[in-house]
This record gives C-alpha cells, structure tokens and sequence, in this order.
C-alpha cells in the first residue's frame, strides 16, 4: 500500500494545486519513483489511498498497467490518517502481510531488502504478548512473532523514536541505537483488522505499544532516504 491521502500542509502553496506525491524530484513525480522501486521488487499488486486532489493523482497514475502494475484506489472524502487509511483499505489488502509505504518520500532503499529482512524476522521468538496473536488456551504461552517489521533510519533531523538491536524494535533507552521509523514497513493484516473502518486513526500510537509489548522487528535504511515535507526539502532535492 501506498500512503498518498495527506492535504500536505507544510509544502503550501504548491500543495494547494498539486497533491504532494504528484510533486516532482528529479524530473519524475514523487509517487512515481515509490511505484518503480515496489514493481522492481516484485510487488505489482499494489493499493493506493487517496483524498486531497485525489483525480489527479488516479489521472497520473491510472491503473497502474504501464508499469506492469495493478493499482487499487482507495478514496477517502476527508483524509483518514496512517492507520485510519490502511484500515479503510483492507478489502484490497487481502494477503496476511503486506508491505506500506509513503508516497512523499524520495529513496533509493530496495524494497527486496524489506522482504528478505521481514522473512528472516518473521519467526516465532520469545513468550506471548496480546499483541502478537492469539494465545492458544488459557493462559497459553506460545511463540511471539513480529506483527510489523519496520525500516528505521538515522537521521539528526527527527526524533528518535525507536531504538534497534538483533532486529527487534523497542522504545528508546540509553545506550541502543536508536533512530526514526522511515515509513516504510511489512505489517500483518491482523494488526489493523480490530479497527473501524472510515474513522481517522494514527499509526503512530499503535506501533509504540506493539514496540513496548516487542511485537515489532526492523532493520536499518543503509540507502539515501528523504521526508519531502516542507518546499525546502524539494527544492534541497532538485538542486542535486
């Protein structure tokens, strides 16, 4: 799934025309370098959410069929938020895991590194959180298996949000490196399945707990990765 329904407030006034994964680096749109990077990896069933001049973006991008792609939108009246977007998705999103991205950011990570790391932290590890899938009888402690793999980055400019160590994700503490979620990730469809569809909700919240519960694994962006949030960091792109 691709991220794509934010009204980009920060970026005005060129958002206030053109949503902001229509905004150009380096000559091509920015939803459009996400859209190249999924397919090379081998993800060609792919859902996007749209709301704020949502035409133009399903104009640009239409079904997906000139990149050997099959696109599904999914269009939102008033934007829904991370977790309100992926939720509200979810009949498209139909395998038991799938892989979300944003459509503002500007990388060149490999999104078959994400794969290759979610299958290797995809195992059962450790006791049984309630976040982590159903314990199997009463007081039950079954295997603890990651419910999103999550690709964190280093950079001085934003908070550091999670720390990271032998792949699993925790909340800060001293002495772990530590870093920000890049908004890119793997995530169980159950994680989202107990939320209302149609209702704005925020990831963010959700993934601190499943971080306190150890619910998450990640891996670190070794790659060039971009938040376009602001026109400064557009035009610092497209002056590379």
């Amino acid at each position: 799934m691709i991220l794509a329904a934010g009204r980009g407030v920060r970026m005005r006034p060129l958002t206030d025309q053109m949503p902001k994964p229509l905004q150009r680096v380096r000559g091509k749109p920015l939803i459009e370098w996400q859209i190249e990077a999924l397919v090379r990896s081998g993800l060609r069933h792919l859902v996007i959410n749209a709301s704020w001049l949502q035409q133009q973006l399903q104009d640009q991008v239409g079904d997906g069929a000139r990149w050997g792609a099959q696109v599904h939108w999914s269009c939102e009246e008033q934007p829904l938020g991370t977790a309100g977007g992926i939720a509200t998705a979810l009949p498209w999103l139909t395998d038991p895991a799938f892989v979300v991205v944003s459509g503002d950011i500007f990388t060149h990570f490999d999104y078959a590194t994400l794969l290759q790391g979610w299958e290797q932290c995809s195992q059962p590890a450790g006791p049984q959180s309630p976040l982590c899938g159903p314990a199997e009888g009463a007081g039950a402690q079954v295997p603890q298996v990651p419910q999103a793999h999550l690709v964190l980055v280093q950079d001085a400019r934003y908070p550091c949000d999670f720390t990271l160590q032998a792949g699993r994700i925790g909340l800060p503490q001293a002495g772990l490196p530590a870093g920000t979620y890049g908004n890119i990730g793997v995530y169980r469809r159950a994680f989202f399945e107990a939320l209302p569809r149609h209702r704005a909700l925020d990831l963010g919240p959700m993934l601190r707990q499943a971080a306190s519960a150890g619910c998450l694994s990640g891996q670190w962006c070794q790659a060039l990765w971009e938040n376009v949030g602001t026109v400064e960091d557009l035009a610092r792109l497209n002056a590379c």
